[in-house]
């Protein structure tokens, strides 16, 4: 897989998707909210399987590294 989600965007991925689950995990928000776990695991992997379809790259890098 090449990186394709950088710096900013994959800070946050991870944010947004932590509290997310924790809310679902203290039962503030409901089931939905454990969909969390995407953006946290696609901002852990730096890959974002949208991205190739949409043409977006956020990485910095036109080639990507390989993670």
């Amino acid at each position: 897989m090449k990186c394709n989600v950088g710096g900013i965007d994959r800070i946050l991925r991870i944010s947004v998707g932590i509290v997310l689950v924790a809310l679902a995990a203290t039962g503030v928000l409901g089931w939905w909210a454990w969909l969390g776990l995407i953006p946290m695991a696609t901002g852990i992997f730096r890959f974002c399987p949208a991205y190739p379809i949409l043409g977006i790259n956020s990485c910095g890098t036109a080639s990507g590294k390989d993670s």
